[in-house]
């Protein structure tokens, strides 16, 4: 790719526009990231934002960057996606990052260092971000939610297989009754109801196997099934628990699709362009 006429002037290399090379976490080099820079952003960063796209169980971080680069285009958009391997702890681990803690490691706070690392090297806004997560990634992106609603615009939820609940009479991760003993941060939800928010599924994610909880399984809890068989049952108990507390939220089922990453950033997609013609602000505005 050829550097913009001022790229050299500000350090960058053609490495560091368009899709980038994976780059270590400064803060843990277990974990890493790439980007899809537009190269625009390297001649003026002014105007530019973040949205952070959090990989499913398989991990495939690089393809879900480039399904937004359209996007990214066309928006002046960082794409950054973080890789949380598998495997990190005791070997065969893929649920790591979902429930946002892992043996000491807090997921929430590589990526807000990751989004503050990325702002800094490229001069953008990093003190609200948007926020995709499909699977796994969106076990992840609605807990970050819960945590963090200060640091974000707006965040897209694609087929969480178990959400938590607004839910103060039970524990994490079924609900939010000792988040803050837990994480150090008190539920915040005049900050959450300014965040935009958006669930989507498709209509025939039914497949139960991967997300049925059994006694004796690692995040085993007693109601762990409550909130619906499937995920599409399931992310309409989200959406009813989100909605109760006041949080203005936006629910599609994708009629006719399975569990379809790619059908989910579509929605993601169109769900940022219609926040962006409505002139980008939070709720409250």
């Amino acid at each position: 790719m050829t550097l913009p006429v001022n790229g050299a002037e500000r350090g960058f290399t053609p490495y560091d526009i368009g899709r980038t090379p994976a780059t270590a976490c400064r803060i843990d080099q277990r974990f890493s990231y790439c980007l899809y820079v537009p190269s625009r952003l390297v001649e003026n960063p002014v105007g530019g934002r973040i949205l952070a796209a959090v990989h499913g169980t398989d991990r495939g971080n690089q393809a879900l960057r480039d399904l937004f680069i359209p996007y990214a285009e066309a928006t002046g958009s960082i794409i950054l996606a973080p890789l949380f391997p598998c495997g990190i702890g005791e070997p065969q681990e893929r649920d790591n990052y979902k429930y946002i803690e892992y043996q000491g490691i807090r997921f929430d706070h590589l990526l807000l260092d990751m989004v503050a690392e990325v702002a800094a090297r490229y001069g953008v806004d990093a003190g609200r971000f948007d926020l995709f997560g499909f699977s796994g990634g969106a076990h992840f992106a609605h807990r970050f939610l819960y945590l963090h609603p200060g640091r974000l615009r707006a965040v897209s939820v694609g087929a969480p297989g178990s959400p938590t609940l607004l839910d103060t009479g039970r524990l994490w991760w079924l609900g939010v009754a000792d988040m803050e003993q837990r994480f150090g941060v008190p539920l915040d939800l005049d900050t959450m109801r300014k965040v935009r928010v958006h669930l989507a599924v498709g209509s025939d994610d039914t497949d139960t196997w991967e997300i049925t909880h059994t006694p004796g399984s690692r995040h085993w809890m007693e109601g762990a099934n409550d909130a619906g068989a499937t995920r599409v049952e399931r992310l309409h108990t989200l959406a009813a628990s989100l909605a109760d507390n006041g949080i203005d939220v936006r629910l599609d089922i994708l009629d006719g699709f399975r569990h379809s990453r790619d059908a989910l950033v579509g929605a993601a997609i169109a769900f940022l362009n219609r926040l962006a013609a409505e002139g980008g602000g939070d709720v409250s505005t």
